[in-house]
């Protein structure tokens, strides 16, 4: 392990942002957002972002391909520009942990080689938790706030920055910013872990359990009458899909410009009564079943396709979000009582 005085923080960043681009979380307009490193920029003291940081690998919005049509020939132009490596500083647990679930669809067969791309050129620095609020319950899917996972793991104290690589990437970033960095023990570590273990387990969804989830019966959560009442008065709107770390639905649409065409991929939500509609029109005709889609592919399907690995990670943004206050903790509530 590694440590930084506090007060050459700015200095390290200035030195890491020499070598490769910095992001990190900065206050903005009363919320946390990922932004660019420049000298004066001030890193947040908050939580966690507004929105995660899946932003740097599945990009809201992106340019696929471009076409050019000349009579009956069609050349087709990769807009991709993305060559240069980069580092996202002061991920939380519950994000760094997202990518475990984002890997397992943009890196299965067929990879999804924008995705993969930007992987490859990115760099993850988390960042332990000292503060956790009432809104998190990462711990119900094993993940530590006190040591979260990435490239390289933080710990923030008073005086000092702690630094622990965990992969090659991480070592070699550790590796060219020695010059900051000084060899030291984990006992300031070790003590801040334990006090932020001790809030978790204070927490008001410290008991959120998913054990009613393991090996479950998928017909009996499916014709849950509970789905009727949960859904009735979900808006619809799709913010806890926008504010998800973890959602990974898109549409693709082809633009025509005049001077060619444009193929972009944006975000897509399966709480739209538009979702994956086709020429005979959409599969999910009702909010209801739209609901209960989202919340069995997070606490269903995909741990029931992928070893066990839920599609949620508890960082509690769409308990935040929600206008009406439903939420992923009220439906596993409202399911465990059957």
């Amino acid at each position: 392990m590694q440590s930084l005085p506090l007060s050459k923080l700015n200095d390290f960043f200035a030195a890491l942002a020499a070598k490769q681009a910095l992001y990190l979380p900065v206050d903005n307009g009363g919320q946390a957002q990922f932004q660019p490193w420049k000298k004066g920029v001030k890193m947040s003291r908050a939580l966690n972002t507004a929105r995660s940081a899946k932003d740097f690998f599945f990009p809201q919005t992106e340019n696929l391909v471009d076409f050019k049509m000349k009579g009956k020939n069609i050349e087709i132009i990769d807009p991709r520009t993305e060559k240069e490596d980069f580092v996202v500083f002061g991920v939380r647990a519950c994000d760094a942990r997202s990518f475990s679930i984002l890997d397992k669809v943009f890196l299965a067969d067929p990879v999804d080689t924008y995705y993969k791309s930007r992987r490859e050129h990115g760099t993850i620095v988390s960042l332990a938790c000292t503060r956790p609020e009432e809104t998190c319950f990462c711990q119900t899917f094993g993940i530590d706030a006190a040591a979260p996972e990435g490239d390289v793991s933080a710990w923030m104290t008073e005086e000092e920055l702690f630094l622990q690589a965990n992969t090659e990437k991480g070592e070699k970033l550790l590796s060219d910013m020695a010059e900051f960095l000084t060899e030291a023990g984990s006992e300031k570590v070790e003590a801040q872990q334990e006090q932020t273990r001790a809030v978790m387990k204070k927490l008001p969804l410290a008991n959120v359990s998913t054990e009613k989830f393991n090996d479950v019966d998928l017909m009996k959560v499916f014709n849950s009458p509970k789905w009727a009442e949960l859904s009735s008065s979900c808006l619809g709107c799709g913010a806890c899909t926008f504010v998800c770390p973890t959602c990974q639905c898109y549409d693709i649409r082809d633009f025509d410009t005049g001077n060619g065409v444009k193929r972009f991929r944006c975000w897509d939500s399966c709480m739209y009564s538009d979702f994956t509609k086709m020429a005979h029109g959409n599969p999910r005709l009702t909010q209801l079943e739209r609901f209960r889609q989202r919340f069995m592919h997070k606490l269903v399907y995909f741990p029931n396709n992928n070893g066990g690995e839920y599609g949620c990670v508890g960082c509690g943004r769409c308990l935040a979000k929600c206008p009406i206050s439903m939420n992923i903790v009220k439906v596993m509530k409202a399911l465990e009582v059957e």
